[in-house]
């Protein structure tokens, strides 16, 4: 009786059951989704000292002609900062570059993926991910695992990406389905759309205001786009202070009399990093900054500070920079937050989406502009 009641259920019982069990793993997708994007970000940037380092002994070991001239940026045995021949920037470039060519197509096309109310799961997968990646990353070759074993373990996770992608997500009833009939259906809806559009714009009636409903205008996106530079600017030079002190000058802050080696080092200063942002990303609910000038002045005093201690030497130890490491983790996960979350409750409930996308332009920006002013940096202290 019980299955016979199930079956014989009201339809809307069971559509509600089946958008229930849709979301739960729509969330569950994209959280893992959002882990596994970041956490191979993290790993690359946490292992970046290695992987240079070993390019460096293959390119020893290598046959290659006497050099006529002698390149400054080749490691140098004798410099205090003990360089690798190229900086930790150019693996922030290889990763960040891509991302950033996709953040900015990425708004002029969101509005047609076929998945909605999914930002929460994804931003707690990729918070996750910053110390989930780093502290395994650290910890496996703290323990006596090589930099390229723990890299080839962690090769799982581009194929828990695509387990998640297309086994988990829920199939969304909104796919198109590319048949002549339906093709000819959607070109005519749209054809029709753009049609009433016209007709709006001519009667005046399809101001930023005025709408209500239906995909963003050039001309609302360009609003948009201006309202979001309060928030943009001072987020993109959070993340250039931060990723110039993380790709440009944590290589250089090196101790030699010290138990932890060079690499070591560098690895726990990326893991620090990561747990300090982790920390402020999970605050919200604590406390909001509504002066994210403040925190990007803050960032930039802390990149300034550091760029005058590598010069003349003044930190006394690695634990001194471990705790400004945390710190500046703890600006930048605040500044990060704080932006998105403000964005959220200032914009028109058909702005969010693109606007929370738009804005995601400004760290890249910051980041891959951090990674082309840390490549001068590196070659005039190596030269020393």
């Amino acid at each position: 009786m019980e299955q016979a009641a199930s079956v014989n259920a009201d339809p809307a019982q069971r559509s509600d059951s089946n958008g229930s069990c849709s979301k739960w793993r729509d969330w569950t997708g994209f959280w893992l989704l959002g882990l596994c994007n970041n956490f191979a970000y993290v790993v690359m940037l946490s292992a970046a000292h290695d992987i240079l380092k070993k390019q460096e002994s293959a390119n020893a070991t290598s046959p290659t002609p006497a050099p006529l001239t002698v390149d400054v940026q080749a490691g140098n045995s004798s410099s205090p900062y003990d360089c690798n021949p190229v900086s930790t920037a150019a693996v922030l470039l290889a990763d960040i570059l891509p991302t950033l060519i996709i953040k900015l197509a990425a708004p002029c096309v969101l509005h047609k993926l076929p998945y909605g109310d999914v930002l929460g799961a994804w931003g707690s997968g990729t918070g996750g991910a910053g110390v989930a990646g780093a502290f395994l990353y650290s910890g496996l070759t703290q323990v006596g695992l090589s930099p390229q074993v723990t890299l080839q373990i962690m090769l799982v996770v581009p194929f828990a990406m695509l387990i998640s992608y297309f086994f988990l997500l829920a199939p969304p009833p909104t796919l198109p389905q590319w048949r002549e009939k339906q093709y000819a259906a959607v070109v005519s809806e749209e054809r029709q759309q753009l049609m009433d559009d016209s007709e709006e714009e001519e009667q005046g009636e399809s101001t930023p205001g005025n709408r209500s409903s239906g995909p963003l205008t050039p001309k609302e996106k360009l609003h948009v786009i201006r309202g979001l530079m309060r928030f943009v600017f001072p987020l993109g030079l959070v993340y250039f202070a931060e990723y110039f002190i993380n790709q440009g000058l944590m290589e250089l802050l090196y101790f030699p009399n010290v138990f932890l080696s060079h690499a070591e080092q560098y690895r726990w200063y990326q893991t620090l990093y990561q747990v300090g942002v982790l920390v402020s990303r999970s605050s919200l609910c604590c406390i909001k900054i509504r002066k994210l000038w403040a925190l990007s002045l803050l960032q930039v005093v802390n990149a300034l500070l550091l760029l005058l201690a590598v010069r003349f030497h003044l930190l006394p130890n690695p634990w001194t920079v471990f705790a400004i490491i945390l710190y500046e983790g703890l600006l930048g996960g605040a500044a990060y937050v704080n932006t998105f979350y403000f964005i959220s409750k200032e914009s028109e409930d058909r702005h969010r989406e693109f606007a929370m996308a738009a804005a995601s332009v400004g760290d890249s920006l910051g980041i891959a502009l951090a990674g082309l002013a840390a490549f001068p940096v590196h070659r005039y202290f190596c030269s020393l």
